[in-house]
């Protein structure tokens, strides 16, 4: 008899906790920025972006291969301030994507506020286009920029501008950067609290 209450016992609880997560909020939940595991948020903003492909190759601009000396991949952007090495993400249009700095770029558009350089790949993945191997050029998608957010997980150890970024023609990509961002605060939910 007590195996029999104990399961019924077990399975009224199991019910009971079902039946009230289920019906703890009716609410909508809130949108919120997520983060990595492990992986603070340095700094957060909003840019115009473009995208580039330096295989090496000479084609379609293409100035050579990327100043991190690894080669062009996925995930490889440009800045034209920021350190070599500093890894973090972008969203565009509920979309996310990883990224780390592996060279510096663009060059004259950052002085119209085009202060990051997408691989060409993700900038595809991005927008719904396809990256052409051929032409190294977005096919399904007219635009050249999109606009961003972006959010900084780690720095690059070496020269850079560690903040918001600024136009490669400062020179402060060459400069050791010795006050980075001070991180923006990060809300916290505990569990069982509505955000």
């Amino acid at each position: 008899m007590s195996c029999i209450l104990g399961a019924c016992l077990a399975a009224t609880t199991a019910f009971g906790a079902t039946t009230v997560a289920a019906h703890a909020d009716d609410t909508a939940p809130t949108p919120v920025a997520t983060v990595e595991v492990g992986k603070p948020i340095l700094l957060k903003g909003s840019t115009k972006a473009s995208y580039f492909w330096d295989d090496a190759s000479g084609r379609m601009g293409d100035t050579g291969l990327p100043a991190i000396g690894k080669p062009m991949q996925k995930g490889l952007f440009a800045s034209p301030s920021w350190p070599l090495g500093t890894e973090g993400y972008v969203f565009y249009k509920g979309k996310k994507a990883p990224f780390f700095i592996g060279d510096r770029g663009p060059g004259i558009p950052s002085n119209s506020g085009v202060m990051l350089d997408i691989d060409g790949k993700t900038f595809a993945e991005l927008t719904g286009g396809a990256f052409s191997d051929t032409t190294l050029t977005v096919k399904g998608f007219d635009a050249g920029h999109i606009n961003v957010e972006y959010v900084i997980t780690k720095w690059g150890d070496g020269v850079g501008k560690k903040n918001y970024p600024v136009p490669f023609s400062t020179g402060a990509w060459g400069v050791r950067d010795a006050k980075p961002a001070s991180p923006p605060p990060t809300p916290v939910t505990l569990a069982g609290q509505g955000g």
